[in-house]
């Protein structure tokens, strides 16, 4: 058997007769993790979530193979959404053809090509107008009647370009209420994804373009990327700037509550600084940057601080209120509490570090980071603030400094004890029925929190379309930025069909000299599945067939070289291939045919758009069926097959890290008790409140219609960490109560009235603290603070209502069969 006390002991020695040691240890240790917080970085978007993802590694594939010069620079587009009465007007046309034309002229811009519906029109009015500077020409001067026959004509004969204008498209008149543009750009590093650090290259190019285009007085909105990589940015400290203050000061409220002593409510806060300084210097350090994951590392920190710090000093009050002297009172209180805390702290850790059974490395990241700072967090307020305190107490008594309160905050007589005591009241009375009725109500809570749904979208990450009102009341310093992008999206999503991200990719592998290639191809466009989009009976894609297509209708040679090797006369050629893509590659189009087919022809691409309406689940599943039925290999991949991979990762990680959890606090605690009380079996006990809570907390998110994301995956573990907290102490306190003469009632009675205080007072300081979250900017960020506030209060319910109930039943089978 393991002799825990004498390590107790070797503590408290330290504790009691080097208190100012150890606090200059402390203090130096403080120093050195500080030097980390400037090597700090952040990352933010959806990018640091697909690493290693197998669908995003394809697509990795695809873009390596068809980026034009994927080593040396690469390429960017930006969008451009003209609303106007008719897009497809005169004037309309004008707009877009000057807008495209002043960023191709600005040196920021460095554009290599741009496309749009009005360049479509203007080349149908003069087909020799090959450049935006002419076709602007060509538009101004014909007459309204011409360009609107050259709209008509352009929507004939190319159909696939209404995916370009608004739902309301009218092709009979034809008008449009909006319209979307491309704008390609020579970037430096990657071309359309944040960098490992968060920042865009298209950042500051399209931060620029929106002044550009500004200056036109059309209604044109710009769009990308780089916009929504700065907004991502802005959104974590725009977060911090409101829930940092409003968190101090909920937090200081309480603490002085609990406290009621300046002294004390000065010794916790420094200790609960402390704690996420270290944290976010080990972080630096480590080379751990910051994302909006870790976000939920400062409350998460505060709320075990929080409950250490307002035990510590309750527990140490209970023996000075009976005049114990302060070493006295201190030792007592810390061969108490240490246990208590190793066993918070190892179930907590073990929690967060379930976590780490992801295969997303920023959950991973935050398994860890959160894991060390419960560590820190044990350390700190299980050594340095005794230490501390009792220096201070000593220096009290030296100098005869005045003494506030001393009073702990529950006690069996007062008011909040009287209320702790229901449950054992309900313990006392029904064990048995209550006992039953909470496993009933578990077992359905749990199967109809099975139903929780997953979703993860970039949409996840960006503030809401409308700041709440509050905001505007908010002075300069704390008012959030203005954000556009989650507006355009939706109006994106409304107004187009699909818009530039609702997109899929199959990835062959050929040959693709086969005769048979092409026509394999042309078929798997032919009936496509719903959740495609569709010109008629036919998929809306981008391929090698739109690019010979393209040439074939500027070059009588080369439709001629077609249609003699069309044995078929459909327009898709069936022998010779190799002649065809050499004869393609030399022309004018070989860059863009090269987007789409490699130089070996070995492998090629078929970007198809699906509907901005269609869930991932459904785009995904279709993709991978018509991948499935191409005769080559083939790969589902692209943007929404992505995410939707990303979403199962995501589920599979909460229900993984919540068994890992639970497996390995059950044997954790089965151990723990083992060694401290001898009472192995109480560790099952003590899990029973944290089931319910689970239970509840999943029941919660299905009702609320709050999804398994990336943060709120994570809560089911946690859960389980920060609830163990609750009922650890109160199990703890019995069992040191639960000796001797005491009767299981009176040591129930002691336990619920006296922890169960300290209890109270950390519930309601850790669920404004975390609740608070709900402020944040971001929605993913509200929904985990909200999760978070709850499992605390369904854990403080259960441990104070459910847990008496349960060591009832405990000690009856412990009569039976002593364990």
């Amino acid at each position: 058997m393991i002799d825990y006390q004498k390590y107790i002991e070797i503590i408290d020695d330290w504790i009691v007769n080097r208190d100012t040691t150890v606090v200059g240890i402390f203090l130096i240790v403080t120093l050195l993790l500080s030097g980390g917080l400037g090597m700090t970085a952040t990352d933010s978007g959806t990018s640091q979530f697909t690493e290693n993802v197998p669908a995003q590694e394809a697509f990795d594939e695809v873009n390596d193979n068809f980026e034009r010069q994927p080593f040396e620079r690469g390429t960017g587009s930006t969008t451009l959404i003209h609303k106007s009465n008719n897009v497809l007007s005169k004037s309309s046309i004008l707009e877009m053809l000057r807008a495209q034309h002043r960023l191709k002229e600005d040196d920021s811009q460095d554009v290599v090509g741009t496309n749009s519906v009005a360049q479509s029109v203007a080349l149908t009015v003069d087909p020799n107008a090959t450049t935006l500077s002419a076709q602007i020409d060509a538009v101004e001067s014909a007459p309204a009647s011409v360009v609107k026959q050259a709209a008509q004509q352009t929507l004939d004969e190319r159909p696939s370009i209404a995916g370009l204008l608004s739902k309301d498209l009218n092709r009979r008149e034809p008008s449009a209420s909006a319209t979307i543009a491309t704008v390609t750009h020579r970037v430096e590093g990657t071309s359309d994804s944040a960098g490992t650090q968060g920042t865009s290259p298209l950042t500051p190019i399209q931060q620029e373009a929106v002044f550009i285009v500004g200056s036109t007085g059309a209604d044109i909105t710009v769009f990308g990327s780089g916009l929504i990589s700065a907004e991502l940015q802005s959104v974590i400290s725009d977060s911090l700037i409101l829930v940092i203050p409003a968190a101090v000061i909920l937090i200081l409220f309480f603490l002085i509550v609990s406290y009621r002593d300046p002294f004390d409510l000065l010794i916790g806060l420094i200790c609960l600084g402390m704690a996420i300084l270290w944290t976010f210097g080990f972080m630096g350090w480590a080379g751990i940057p910051f994302t909006q994951m870790l976000i939920a590392v400062p409350p998460l920190l505060l709320a075990v601080g929080i409950d250490f710090g307002i035990h510590a000093v309750n527990r140490y009050r209970e023996e000075r209120v009976q005049g114990t002297e302060v070493s006295t009172s201190m030792r007592l209180t810390t061969d108490q509490l240490l246990p208590a805390f190793f066993i918070v702290t190892g179930t907590t850790v073990l929690g967060f570090a379930a976590n780490g059974a992801s295969d997303l490395a920023p959950i991973r990241d935050f398994g860890l980071v959160a894991a060390v700072g419960i560590v820190f967090t044990f350390l700190i307020f299980g050594i340095f603030l005794p230490s501390l305190k009792h220096f201070i107490d000593r220096k009290r008594e030296k100098y005869n400094l005045p003494t506030f309160s001393i009073a702990p905050i529950g006690s069996e007589d007062s008011a909040v004890g009287r209320v702790l005591t229901v449950g054992v009241g309900i313990a006392r009375r029904t064990p048995h029925t209550f006992f039953v009725v909470v496993l009933l109500s578990t077992a359905v809570m749990g199967a109809y929190g099975t139903g929780v749904d997953t979703r993860f979208t970039t949409e996840d990450f960006l503030p809401p379309e409308e700041n709440p009102e509050y905001f505007e009341e908010l002075p300069a310093s704390l008012a959030p930025s203005e954000y556009t992008v989650t507006d355009t999206i939706n109006f994106l999503e409304e107004n187009f069909e699909s818009s530039e991200s609702d997109s899929v990719t199959i990835y062959m592998e050929g040959p693709m000299q086969q005769d048979y290639a092409l026509e394999s191809i042309y078929k798997a466009n032919q009936n496509p599945p719903d959740s495609f989009v569709s010109n008629g009976r036919r998929a809306s894609a981008t391929s090698i067939l739109g690019v010979i297509n393209q040439y074939e209708r500027q070059s009588p040679e080369f439709r001629q070289l077609i249609q003699a090797n069309d044995i078929d006369n459909n327009g898709i050629p069936d022998k010779n291939l190799p002649a065809i893509y050499d004869e393609l590659y030399a022309s004018p189009y070989g860059d863009e045919a090269r987007s789409y087919l490699t130089d070996d022809y070995s492998k090629a691409r078929i970007v198809y758009s699906v509907k901005s309406d269609a869930s991932q689940a459904e785009v995904t599943a279709d993709t991978r069926e018509l991948a499935n039925d191409m005769r080559f290999e083939a790969t589902a991949t692209g943007s929404v097959v992505v995410l939707k991979a990303v979403s199962d990762v995501i589920a599979e990680s909460a229900y993984i890290s919540l068994a890992l959890a639970i497996l390995a606090s059950a044997v954790f605690l089965v151990i723990a008790y083992w060694i401290i009380e001898q009472r192995p079996s109480l560790g099952i006990a003590n899990l029973v409140p944290i089931l319910v809570t689970i239970a509840a907390l999943a029941a919660t998110m299905r009702y609320l219609d709050i999804p398994f994301n990336v943060l709120t995956g994570t809560t089911l573990s946690i859960g389980i960490g920060l609830g163990i907290d609750y009922s650890a102490h109160l199990v703890h306190r019995f069992s040191e109560e639960f000796r001797d003469s005491t009767t299981l009632f009176e040591a129930l009675s002691i336990a619920v009235s006296g922890t169960g205080g300290a209890l109270a007072g950390s519930m309601l300081t850790t669920t404004t603290g975390t609740g608070v979250l709900v402020l944040a900017i971001t929605p993913i960020l509200g929904q985990f603070g909200l999760l978070i506030a709850l499992s605390v209060l369904y854990s403080f319910v259960a441990s104070v209502v459910i847990l008496p109930t349960t060591l009832v039943v405990w000690d009856e089978a412990r009569e039976v069969s002593p364990i």
